[in-house]
């Protein structure tokens, strides 16, 4: 955030309470609360808060915890509250960027005054947003594991990371593991899991008091999903030989199957911001308005996604795109997406519009995202980041398995949901495509060769504005 805040974006799904983690600050000692993934915290007793740095609380988290080292890169320190989120630079004092958080409010978001006067933020110990996954396959600490799973589990219950039905049953089913143990002929019932079905799968997914997915029946599912579906994947579930022996130790390998399982979601791993999109006009008065979503960063690329019907709207890898943004002093604080598409069969350039007082801290991170991706070694295969639909003649690296296509899945694209404004170039001069709207290309952008981000020509058949 503008070189003296770090990465920042909108409250993850445990953050929707408000927690202080300062308990009490006195001339030279404070007690901090830390709060881990599973919503438990480490309590520490420092000196000299307001002068502590982000590292040095990192650190003491570490010793209480007796994590190994690679959790200096796995973790980081996170300030949370119910409008916003934001990782921390090892430098940063959080005391003082606490002190500074209605501030950063105003900045941000566009919270009501008076929820920004009650709003507090609390420390939290979360992943890293710049640990590539391709490390997170080579940790075998169970408590840094349980960590990372449990994080996971919360984005995915949340529907922070959006699921087919299939992978919520699989996911669900690893849970069901690590919680009720291995699978026993009889037990748990269908009827057992019903009750607490919501800790399993997605909230939005479940219809409490009725065994079934009200969604899927909606849809035609056959009888039988819900609470049964969870019950059959929970039944092959594949035990470690020879594991039973030490619960705790035996439940390493199901925490790395589920975060395994996440790794197939493209948006794993990302930071999350909040904004809007136009809506497609329809109707005779071409009514739009605006729907939100949020914009999912990682380190392989950016995903919009609808908030309210959690599906993937649009996924791009960075070679995939150009960007820019816009500041409320210019116009107004608009993120801008530019990439390739076609207007009625004719290939154009595509821009999306996304409405969003956090769009700087947007474009700071995709930025800085690609430096990194540039920074990596050249012999790690690079992971795709737009999905099954996203990239076609792409295919998964060879360390992955193969990722099942299923028609219509929530981690494809579905830019005919999008409204956009195309056009093509030529020369100094852009010709638009419908709607006629005046807008600039955009130079900010990675080309990494084929498969890269291109800038369309004109044809007569285009329609010019």
């Amino acid at each position: 955030m503008d070189g003296t805040e770090g990465n920042a974006g909108q409250p993850g799904p445990a953050d929707r309470s408000h927690r202080s983690s300062v308990s009490s600050v006195g001339a030279r000692a404070a007690d901090v609360l830390v709060y881990l993934a599973d919503d438990t915290m480490v309590p520490l007793a420092v000196e000299n808060l307001p002068s502590l740095t982000a590292h040095e609380l990192h650190q003491a988290v570490r010793e209480v915890l007796q994590l190994p080292d690679v959790a200096l890169d796995a973790f980081a320190l996170w300030l949370v509250s119910p409008l916003l989120e934001v990782q921390l630079k090892p430098k940063h004092q959080p005391y003082k960027l606490g002190r500074q958080w209605q501030e950063l409010l105003l900045r941000f978001t566009d919270a009501p005054d008076d929820d920004v006067a009650m709003d507090e933020p609390s420390l939290q110990f979360r992943r890293n947003v710049f640990f590539p996954k391709r490390r997170e396959l080579q940790i075998h600490d169970k408590e840094v594991l349980r960590l990372l799973y449990e994080e996971a589990k919360g984005n995915v219950l949340a529907a922070r990371y959006p699921c087919d039905v299939e992978d919520c049953e699989a996911l669900g089913a690893l849970v069901c593991r690590v919680q009720l143990g291995p699978y026993q002929p009889g037990q748990p019932t269908a009827c057992a899991l019903r009750e607490k079905l919501d800790s399993f799968l997605p909230a939005h997914l479940c219809k409490r008091g009725h065994g079934l997915f009200a969604a899927l029946r909606g849809r035609g599912t056959k009888a039988g999903t819900g609470e049964q579906g969870l019950l059959n994947a929970y039944r092959r579930v594949k035990e470690v030989a020879g594991s039973e022996s030490e619960h705790e130790a035996s439940l390493s390998p199901h925490y790395r199957a589920y975060l395994l399982k996440c790794h197939e979601l493209p948006f794993y791993g990302s930071a999350f911001f909040h904004g809007e999109i136009d809506r497609p006009a329809q109707g005779f008065l071409h009514r739009g308005g605006q729907k939100p979503v949020s914009v999912a960063i990682s380190l392989e690329g950016v995903h919009v996604i609808d908030s309210r019907e959690k599906h993937v709207l649009l996924g791009l890898r960075f070679q995939e795109l150009s960007w820019d943004h816009t500041s409320p002093e210019e116009e107004e604080s608009v993120l801008w997406l530019e990439f390739d598409g076609d207007n009625e069969g004719t290939p154009v350039n595509k821009l999306l519009k996304i409405y969003s007082k956090q769009a700087e801290l947007m474009s700071s991170l995709i930025e800085y995202c690609i430096e990194l991706s540039q920074a990596a070694e050249p012999a790690t295969p690079q992971e795709s980041a737009a999905g099954p639909a996203s990239a076609p003649g792409s295919s998964p690296p060879p360390t992955q398995h193969p990722q099942l296509r299923r028609q219509g899945s929530v981690v494809c694209s579905r830019i005919q949901h999008l409204s956009t404004i195309d056009y093509v170039e030529e020369g100094e001069q852009i010709k638009r495509v419908k709607p006629k709207r005046s807008t600039s290309f955009f130079s900010r952008q990675l080309s990494l060769g084929q498969g890269s981000y291109a800038v369309v020509q004109p044809t007569e058949s285009l329609e010019q504005g």
